[in-house]
C-alpha cells in the first residue's frame, strides 16, 4: 500500500491489514530450524570508496526473482535462509520507512514455508548518517522498531521473527575503523566503532522486543586463527590479543567487558560464527590452509565458543568458491559433527551465499554458491557437486543435532 501506517508511533509505509495468529515461541532445547542447512542471499549495501553503493540484493536479482529462489531452496532442503531489508532502501529519506521493497521477499518466503532471519544493517547505512553520531544508536533502533511493527502487521507468524541486527561487528569495526578498506574508511577509530555498533545492537533489541516480545535475535561474528610466527616472539603476545579480540563484540553484548555500553546477558541470544577458507592467518596476512599442521580444526574453533557463551549457535556463514565447493562444505560438516559431539549446541550451517554474485571492487564473478546467476527466464543453473554434497550430509546433520539437544535435556534457559 502507499499510505503510511502507524505502529508504536512510528510510521512506515508498505503494510496491509491482515494480522495472523501468532506461533508458539521456540525454546532453546528445540531445534531453531526444521532442517540443518540454511540458505544466505548476499545483500550488502555498504558504499564504496570511489562513492559507488552497493545493492547485492538487486545485483543477484534476488529481489526480483524471490519466488523461484525460495522455491529453489525449499526443494533443496533449505527451510529457512538468511536475508536483508536494506537500511538504505528502506529508509530513503530521514524518519520515513518504506519496507515496500520487502514485501515480495516475505511473501515469496512464507509461500514457500522458508524460515527468515533478516539482517538489518549489512554493512550499509543511509548516506546522511554518521555511524560515528551520538544520535547513530537511536537511529537505527527507530528504524528497527519501523520494521518490528511491519513485520508484526505482515507476517504470518510474528512471534518467530529472527534478526541479526548488524551483520559482522568485529569485521567491519576493523575493516571500517581501523584499516580503511571498507566504509567508513577511517583509521585508529575501530574501538569506537565497535562501541556505537554494539551501542546500536543493544537499542535494536530493546526496540524490536517493544514489538515483537518473542523475537530472537542472531549475532554473527567471524571466527579466525591468527598463528604466531615461531621466528618472531616478540609477536606472540600481540597474536594472543588479536585472536581474543574476536571475542569482545560478543563480551560486550554481555557487560563482561566494558559494562558503560550497557550489556547485559539478555543481549545475546544466538551466536552465528561466520568460518571461510581464509579465516585462519598469520599477522603479515598470509594465509594458512587446510593441511597446514599449524592449521585449527573448526571444531575447536566452535566449541571454544559454545564454552565461553553457552548459547544455542549456527554456522550463520560459510562456503568457497569454484571446485572447492563441495569439499569445503564436507570438511565444515565433519567438523560441526564433531563439534555437537563434544557437546556443542550447533542448530544449523548457512551457505553463504547460496547465489553466485559480484564481487564488491571489481564486479567480477563470485562463483561460490549453489546456484549461478539467473538467465533470461529466471532460471538458476544449479553447481551440482555442491548440491550433492549437501543431499548428502543433510540426514547425517539433522541426526547428530537430534542427539545433541536431546542430550542437552532442556536444561539451558534464556538469560533475564
Amino acid at each position: 500500500m502507499d499510505e503510511a501506517d502507524a505502529v508504536g508511533g512510528v510510521t512506515f509505509l508498505g503494510t496491509s491489514s491482515q494480522q495472523q495468529p501468532a506461533a508458539p515461541t521456540v525454546g532453546w532445547a528445540d531445534p531453531l530450524f526444521d532442517t540443518f542447512f540454511l540458505g544466505g542471499f548476499e545483500c550488502s549495501s555498504h558504499q564504496l570508496e570511489d562513492g559507488r553503493r552497493l545493492d547485492l540484493t538487486a545485483a543477484t536479482r534476488h529481489d526480483e526473482l524471490a519466488d523461484p529462489d525460495f522455491a529453489r531452496a525449499r526443494a533443496a532442503g533449505l527451510t529457512a535462509c538468511r536475508d536483508g531489508i536494506s537500511w538504505v532502501r528502506t529508509e530513503p529519506k530521514p524518519g520515513r520507512h518504506d519496507f515496500r521493497s520487502a514485501l515480495p521477499i516475505l511473501r515469496a518466503a512464507e509461500q514457500h514455508r522458508v524460515q527468515l532471519v533478516w539482517d538489518l544493517m549489512h554493512f550499509g547505512w543511509p548516506s546522511d548518517v554518521d555511524v560515528f553520531g551520538a544520535a547513530f544508536p537511536g537511529r537505527l533502533a527507530r528504524h528497527a522498531r519501523a520494521f518490528a511493527g511491519w513485520l508484526a502487521a505482515e507476517s504470518r507468524q510474528p512471534s518467530r521473527a529472527m534478526i541479526a541486527p548488524i551483520n559482522e561487528i568485529s569485521f567491519l569495526s576493523w575493516a571500517g575503523g581501523d584499516v580503511r578498506c571498507l566504509n567508513p574508511f577511517q583509521a585508529a577509530r575501530g574501538v569506537e566503532l565497535k562501541a556505537q555498533l554494539v551501542r546500536a545492537t543493544i537499542e535494536v533489541i530493546e526496540a524490536v522486543r517493544q514489538i515483537i516480545p518473542e523475537a530472537r535475535f542472531l549475532q554473527p561474528e567471524p571466527v579466525i586463527n591468527i598463528v604466531p610466527d615461531e621466528d618472531q616472539p616478540r609477536t606472540w603476545r600481540r597474536v594472543e590479543s588479536d585472536n581474543l579480540l574476536q571475542y569482545q563484540a560478543w563480551d560486550m553484548l554481555t557487560g563482561a567487558v566494558w559494562p558503560a555500553l550497557g550489556g547485559h546477558p539478555r543481549y545475546l541470544d544466538i551466536v552465528g560464527v561466520n568460518f571461510y577458507p581464509d579465516n585462519q592467518f598469520m599477522l603479515d596476512g598470509t594465509t594458512i590452509r587446510r593441511g597446514d599442521p599449524r592449521y585449527r580444526p573448526f571444531s575447536e574453533m566452535l566449541r571454544e565458543v559454545w564454552t565461553r557463551y553457552r548459547r544455542p549457535m549456527i554456522v550463520s556463514e560459510t562456503g568457497s568458491e569454484g571446485a572447492d565447493r563441495p569439499d569445503w562444505l564436507r570438511y565444515v560438516c565433519d567438523e560441526a559433527a564433531l563439534a555437537m559431539q563434544r557437546g556443542c549446541e550447533l542448530h544449523g550451517i548457512t551457505l553463504y551465499p547460496v547465489v553466485n554474485h559480484p564481487g564488491w571492487a571489481d564486479d567480477r564473478r563470485c562463483e561460490n554458491g549453489l546456484w549461478d546467476y539467473p538467465d533470461a527466464d529466471g532460471e538458476r543453473p544449479l553447481f551440482f557437486p555442491l548440491a550433492e554434497e549437501l543431499r548428502r550430509q543433510m540426514p547425517r546433520l539433522l541426526a547428530e543435532r537430534a542427539a545433541m539437544l536431546a542430550r542437552a535435556g532442556g536444561s539451558l534457559a534464556i538469560p533475564a
